[in-house]
């Protein structure tokens, strides 16, 4: 068929599958019903994604700044994985805009054709059913693959994108590998989600740490095989930050972090005032005498008492010096 059939014959497919109505049994019809309802779209439309302007674009990329910083090296590690493959690595903000990429220099001018650029915008709103835009849109990890795309012209596209929320877990972007290689395999499409979904979560983490710089962090329950998520707490170890996974897995909102709770509290621990008095004294005893190599002569001096006190103190708390 001609290009113009293809389009003709790709678009009267969504048209009648969104006309049958079967959005309930299907997320990607439920997104081209969106894509057609919703936004207006027309699957035969040819114009290539929208482009920003150089001062929105660089307005784009200042409000997710510290979070593009956050994704260099994962960025990096996912392209080498997939860009000797015929694919491009794209970070795209909360409004489906790619404000990072990655693409081997041989590629450039293909993926630039099909608008897989920074600076386009790939919304759902603006380019139906696609990778960046229905993952934003639904909020999590999925491929859509060739015909699965509204837009008859992006149909020799391969996508597959992951949701990254920012350390108050809101969502912040979409992390997406996209190809336009005839010869994907199912397979290794399967081994780019799992790629791509590992990338997301390690760009989502160092963000959070990143933006909680002299806090200690723990390793939140497990759900779901999902990761647990990390937990951010201060020097007196309360609960001053928590990733969305942890959120989930703890039952976390964002109300509850807005006063001081004890970690061991929120993960479960059951302590009392005075135990965690007695606990913290003997931690700080433990320290004491780590660093004086054991010597209790030393150790006392650091704690600012006398030794006979420090040895009351090891009786009762069943310490053991080494010298």
């Amino acid at each position: 068929m001609s290009v113009a059939q293809t389009t003709r014959h790709h678009a009267d497919q969504v048209q009648a599958t969104v006309a049958r109505g079967s959005a309930a049994k299907s997320a990607v019809v439920a997104s081209w019903r969106r894509s057609s309802n919703f936004h207006h779209l027309d699957p035969a439309e040819c114009n290539l994604p929208r482009r920003l302007s150089q001062a929105e674009f660089e307005l784009a990329r200042q409000q997710i700044g510290p979070l593009v910083r956050a994704a260099q090296s994962n960025l990096d590690r996912l392209f080498l994985a997939v860009g000797g493959v015929g694919c491009c690595v794209l970070l795209a903000d909360r409004n489906g805009v790619p404000v990072d990429r990655r693409g081997a220099v041989s590629d450039d001018e293909t993926f630039k054709a099909w608008g897989l650029w920074t600076a386009t915008v790939w919304s759902e709103e603006c380019e139906g059913t696609n990778g960046i835009g229905t993952c934003l849109a639904e909020q999590r990890a999925l491929t859509v693959h060739r015909d699965q795309h509204f837009y008859a012209r992006n149909t020799l596209l391969s996508c597959t994108s992951a949701p990254i929320y920012d350390h108050e877990g809101r969502l912040a972007a979409a992390l997406d590998v996209s190809s336009c290689r005839a010869d994907l395999t199912e397979g290794f499409v399967n081994l780019i989600a799992v790629a791509v979904g590992d990338a997301a979560r390690r760009i989502e983490m160092e963000n959070f740490r990143l933006a909680f710089p002299n806090a200690r962090f723990l390793f939140a329950p497990d759900i779901n095989r999902g990761g647990g998520g990390l937990i951010a707490v201060d020097a007196d170890d309360l609960v001053i930050g928590a990733t969305r996974s942890a959120r989930l897995a703890l039952g976390v909102t964002r109300d509850f972090l807005k006063k001081p709770l004890p970690a061991s509290d929120l993960l479960g621990g059951t302590s009392s005032p005075a135990r965690d008095l007695d606990q913290a004294e003997r931690a700080a005893v433990q320290r004491a005498l780590a660093r004086s190599d054991g010597n209790v002569s030393a150790a006392a001096e650091a704690l600012g008492i006398s030794r006979a006190t420090l040895h009351r103190k090891l009786r009762r708390f069943d310490l053991h010096r080494t010298h």
